[in-house]
């Protein structure tokens, strides 16, 4: 996991040389994709990670300024499904009301939702990916919740980031179908009273007609801005908007440092920038 910094949102410097910041010692695989970090109201920041593209748990980890990283953990969300095909890019939540963490990823369970099993892969019924999000909660990274489905739009979606803006949760996630007619693979927003949801339905795509996929959400000021991996172009682009309803791309004036994926924005404290600054 590498980390870059940035005033305005929109050009971001490599930080420490562009070397990485946290390396990764757990899962059959030792990958680390789909990096997510959360600064949590204790002021520790925690790290999720995707461990494997075939693995059912996920990587944690959790450091008080983003240099010195604490012991990584395997946590085994999806062991107990045996049938389970992944677990992929996992992310946390603080849930407001509840005071706990809601951590969240998506999983494909062959049968578990038949009727869109062609939606992804092959076309064939069984064949495919049909990913849904899944969730456990914690309130102190020890203890967690039993699996639980959280998040079923009627259709194969992966991706999910999740943001309170101050009144309600945001929602951004991709739409992963691609049949049995034009492929979607586009980002979405739903929108929920409470962190735990219900979820409105998804909205319009926000993105244009190439294929994005790992969202993350950053407000500004007044404005979202939508981060996302145009992964078939080999490019990053960044979407605004100032009522989640009417979306501007302004990927022309976006800079990222060469070869960024899949990753996260996060706002962080002036002192914790001026360490990694330091470096």
């Amino acid at each position: 996991m590498r980390l870059a910094w940035s005033n305005d949102g929109l050009n971001w410097r490599p930080l420490r040389g562009n070397q990485g910041f946290l390396v990764p010692a757990v899962g059959k695989d030792r990958l680390m994709r789909d990096p997510f970090v959360l600064l949590g109201p204790d002021g520790v920041f925690r790290a999720t990670w995707t461990t494997s593209w075939l693995e059912r748990g996920i990587g944690l980890c959790s450091s008080k300024d983003l240099i010195d990283w604490g012991p990584q953990v395997y946590l085994p969300v999806m062991e107990h499904e045996p049938e389970a095909r992944n677990r992929w890019a996992p992310e946390i939540v603080y849930d407001q009301e509840k005071h706990q963490y809601i951590i969240f990823w998506s999983t494909t369970i062959p049968g578990k939702f038949a009727d869109t099993d062609y939606q992804s892969g092959s076309g064939e019924p069984g064949k495919g990916l049909n990913n849904r999000i899944y969730c456990v909660t914690t309130k102190d990274f020890e203890n967690f919740s039993e699996t639980r489905l959280f998040f079923d739009p009627g259709c194969n979606v992966i991706d999910a980031c999740i943001r309170w803006d101050g009144k309600r949760y945001v929602m951004f996630i991709k739409n992963e179908t691609n049949l049995p007619f034009v492929p979607e693979k586009n980002i979405r927003v739903a929108t929920a009273d409470y962190a735990e949801g219900p979820y409105s339905e998804l909205s319009a795509p926000i993105t244009g007609k190439f294929w994005a996929e790992g969202p993350t959400g950053l407000k500004i000021e007044d404005t979202w801005y939508v981060y996302f991996d145009r992964y078939r172009d080999h490019k990053y682009g960044v979407v605004t908007s100032k009522d989640l309803a009417h979306w501007t791309d302004i990927t022309d004036r976006l800079v990222v440092p060469q070869n960024a994926k899949h990753a996260t924005a996060l706002e962080v404290p002036a002192d914790v920038l001026d360490r990694l600054l330091a470096l």
